[in-house]
């Protein structure tokens, strides 16, 4: 997560809070460090922003702080919160704590929303890979070594070029350009038994290869 964009969360979250949240809370919420987290709160107070409390002891909000509405119309907001609510069937946890950071900011400026209901039946939360880590390494273009198990059980190794993630209903596929058959390969997130980032990227070729993906 970008710094800009975990100061507002910050901001949010404090804003949500009725009583005192330590910076242990605040940096499990956000998958940052304690000190990470000690830090932005030590640049938002310097930029004016209410921030009562110290370390060791939690943080408040002064009343009286705001930002500015969403503006959209109730076809727009629940649209968002039907779209939000499908992203339980993917079985992306790191996507999921974000839709509810959303959901979050939704009830709290329009008002809580409960006469949509999305059942959460769908794919099941990978065991053996960081779904965040995945979808980092698409926006970085960072190459992937992975041992990957067929349908046969037979195990291989590839290195590939992430491009996208497919959500179906029951299974999440990653589609990757693979080094090892020189092509194209989606492969199923639940049979990727290990991977690992490599220092190698793929700079600047992404989206030429996402375009030469999907005229296949």
């Amino acid at each position: 997560m970008r710094r800009t964009a975990r100061l507002f969360e910050i901001i949010q979250i404090l804003r949500a809070e009725t009583k005192a949240i330590t910076a242990e809370q605040i940096a499990e919420m956000l998958e940052v460090s304690t000190r990470t987290v000690y830090r932005d709160i030590a640049a938002l107070q310097a930029m004016r922003t209410p921030i009562d409390g110290e370390a060791g002891i939690g943080y408040v909000m002064r009343s009286g702080y705001d930002l500015p509405p969403l503006n959209f119309d109730i076809e727009e907001i629940e649209a968002i919160i039907v779209g939000l609510s499908l992203l339980a069937r993917t079985g992306d946890s790191g996507l999921l704590k974000a839709a509810s950071r959303v959901s979050a900011k939704i009830d709290e400026v329009r008002g809580n929303t409960q006469s949509l209901q999305v059942s959460d039946w769908g794919a099941a939360a990978p065991t053996t890979i960081d779904m965040s880590e995945l979808r980092q390494a698409i926006r970085e273009e960072q190459k992937l070594h992975i041992s990957y198990n067929d349908e046969q059980d037979n195990q291989t190794q590839r290195t590939v070029l992430p491009i996208a993630i497919v959500y179906y209903i029951e299974v999440v596929v990653l589609a990757a350009w693979c080094e090892l058959r020189q092509d194209f390969r989606h492969f199923r997130v639940d049979r990727i038994m290990h991977y690992q980032l490599l220092d190698d990227h793929f700079k600047n070729s992404g989206e030429r290869l996402r375009e030469q993906w999907q005229t296949n």
